[in-house]
């Protein structure tokens, strides 16, 4: 029986910039064993490209995993018909033809409000000021819980994100998630009448007249406020920073030559909003000639995969010239990710070209910081106008 090559990490340093050690990972080996996350690692994008479609083996079924103790058993953690069944149901509420007929004027107006109160103030955190409440009140109309504000929204994805990647067991953050997804739960149970007498096209209304139970209609709801605040929220503000870093290549898509999508696919490539997914082992497998037991935790390093030598050229480098057609920022098989086109939408429809429009001499006021392995993006941004 042959194990993975042992890579250590700091878990502190890993947080805070974990590139260096996963290129120093898909040096050693595509296949890593990291003890202070207690999982194997997929360190190369065509690795996990091809594996994660292998759901017999890479299961997302995973009883005892964080997501499913803390959230409840979501389509996300199902495989095969279970997660098809569900992944049908929700369809209405995320297919290119919502996004488009309903969803993209309601982003437009979220965002000419939040530009209208921040114009007069010459400059703000972009994180805080701009691309949260964007991020928050496209969900709120997304998963019909209009009745929270765009600070819960924030406040609830974020302990749920924490609790999800809480692998050192911090009593205190998985008591915090416990509180944000009671509070997501509340607001529910207001939701539930109103939708009820006037059906629309949200989330929540979507599932109800689709006939799935109560546990798997809030479960939905809880995994689309995970991932759907933090990923458009962090790339919003992380492609804006990447563009005034870059001057020359904004200026090109500014002038129209490059699109605003391009621009945030090559950050997302770039920077991975979502750097991981788990899975469970589901029967014993041998992947480069290592044995991967069942029930041992695998980690697919999308961060990592969309950094791969063997796939882009100088990938450490945001280049908005490269063909980026094999990232794999939204995944790559049967859970590749239902919000996709809302994301893409909010951010290279809506929320990018608003804003460049409305501060044309946007520009950065001090230094970004940035934090995250599993989710990734900016924590603050300060940025002036004017």
């Amino acid at each position: 029986m042959t194990q993975a090559q042992v890579y250590e990490i700091d878990p502190q340093g890993f947080w805070s910039d974990p590139y260096p050690d996963l290129k120093r990972m898909r040096a050693l080996g595509p296949v890593v064993r990291v003890p202070q996350l207690g999982a194997t690692l997929l360190t190369r994008r065509d690795d996990i490209f091809v594996n994660e479609k292998k759901t017999e083996i890479f299961s997302s079924d995973q009883p005892e995993g964080l997501m499913t103790v803390l959230m409840g058993q979501n389509m996300m953690r199902k495989d095969g018909a279970d997660h098809m069944a569900e992944r049908r149901a929700i369809f209405p509420t995320v297919s290119p033809k919502t996004v488009k007929q309903v969803w993209t004027e309601q982003f437009c107006t979220h965002a000419a409000r939040i530009l209208d109160d921040l114009a007069p103030r010459g400059g703000c955190d972009l994180v805080a000021d701009y691309a949260m409440p964007v991020s928050a009140e496209a969900l709120k109309s997304i998963t019909g819980l209009t009745n929270m504000t765009a600070h819960e929204m924030n406040r609830v994805s974020q302990g749920m994100i924490d609790g999800c990647a809480n692998y050192a067991g911090d009593p205190a953050v998985e008591a915090n998630c416990h509180d944000c997804t009671a509070s997501i739960d509340r607001h529910i149970d207001a939701m539930i009448p109103v939708v009820d007498a006037a059906p629309d096209q949200s989330l929540l209304s979507v599932q109800r007249r689709a006939g799935l139970s109560d546990s798997q209609t809030r479960a939905n709801i809880k995994l689309a406020i995970s991932g759907g605040q933090n990923e458009p929220r962090d790339a919003i503000a992380g492609t804006v920073w990447a563009l005034l870093t870059h001057p020359d290549q904004l200026a090109e898509v500014r002038a129209g030559r490059i699109p605003w999508l391009q621009a945030f696919e090559e950050y997302a490539r770039w920077i991975s909003p979502i750097g991981m997914s788990p899975r469970r082992v589901a029967q014993q497998h041998e992947l480069h000639g290592i044995t991967l037991q069942p029930e041992e935790r695998v980690f697919l390093m999308f961060g990592s995969g969309n950094r791969d030598e063997r796939i882009f050229d100088d990938p450490d480098r945001f280049d908005l010239g490269r063909d980026i057609s094999a990232a794999i920022s939204f995944g790559a098989g049967p859970h590749f990710c239902a919000g996709a086109w809302a994301s893409k939408s909010l951010i290279a429809d809506v929320a990018l070209p608003m804003l460049f429009e409305r501060m044309p001499d946007l520009r950065l006021a001090g230094p970004a910081r940035f934090g995250g392995w599993a989710f990734r993006g900016p924590l603050t941004m300060p940025v002036a106008w004017g």
